[in-house]
């Protein structure tokens, strides 16, 4: 018994310095952790996208695309198809006009050469043979020349009356199409705006959530309109003074006539 009590005495003054060494290396590496600054790892950088090459990515086909269904297909085509027509009606004029332009000079070199040389019946060969109204003119001249100058000119007149509206032919649409697009899209405008504002009505609240879908919707076709507007616009003016140039050699062309059949005294006495 006493040599139990004697083992345990010992195992007691062997192991209590060691515990308590034990405590305090615990105590210092605690002061330790509370005095050293805890070091934080840096957060994650943001990445950041370029709004420049975000927006290089999308063509221009598909920003027109993006804003037309933003705008609401059941409004913007309507202003849509005015500009397909517009343009259609427009570009067969273009073509039309370039193919009636003719080189009065060179035509009236041509009738005089033929007056001098195989009379009245092969300047109207010359002019039959040649298109473009200043030649429908002068083969409308030369038919009468048996009545008289004055007849020439009074036929030369009305048929020179006649061409002038075929030139115009189709700028009524044009213009039609210009004053009809506008009014889409203020159409859509004022649409957009009613549901921006039943929105607000049906909300019992004034917030920019709700009547921002309605008043996109009306600047868009609004826009849209005034394009499309704008567009026709510029191809009505050019056929205008197209069509002014025109006109101006038919007159022109038309005198001459007249003088070269004075010359020749070809009156049909």
């Amino acid at each position: 018994m006493r040599k139990l009590i004697a083992l345990f005495m010992l195992a007691g003054i062997l192991f209590v310095p060691a515990f308590a060494n034990a405590q305090e290396a615990a105590a210092d590496s605690a002061a330790q952790e509370e005095t050293t600054p805890v070091v934080e790892e840096p957060a994650a950088t943001p990445v950041i996208v370029d709004d420049e090459i975000v927006a290089e990515e999308q063509s221009f086909h598909q920003v027109v695309k993006e804003k037309f269904i933003e705008g609401d297909p059941l409004y913007m085509t309507p202003v849509l198809i005015c500009l397909i027509l517009g343009l259609a009606v427009a570009l067969e004029r273009i073509i039309t006009l370039n193919l009636s332009t003719t080189n009065t000079k060179k035509l009236l070199a041509k009738v005089e050469d033929a007056l001098t040389s195989g009379g009245v019946e092969a300047a109207k060969d010359v002019t039959k043979n040649t298109k473009g109204p200043v030649a429908s003119i002068f083969t409308q001249g030369l038919m009468r020349y048996s009545e008289g100058i004055e007849m020439v000119e009074k036929s030369i007149i009305a048929y020179g009356s006649v061409e002038m509206g075929r030139l115009e032919k189709g700028l009524v649409w044009i213009s039609l199409f210009i004053s009809l697009a506008p009014m889409l899209g203020f159409m859509g405008t004022v649409i957009g705006m009613i549901g921006a504002f039943d929105s607000i009505e049906a909300a019992g609240d004034i917030s920019p959530s709700l009547v921002a879908g309605g008043i996109k919707i009306a600047l868009l076709t609004t826009v849209a309109g005034l394009i499309v507007a704008i567009i026709l616009q510029l191809f009505y003016n050019y056929l205008v003074s197209k069509i002014d140039s025109l006109v101006n050699d038919m007159e022109d062309a038309s005198i001459s006539l007249v003088d070269v059949l004075v010359k020749h005294k070809l009156t049909g006495k």
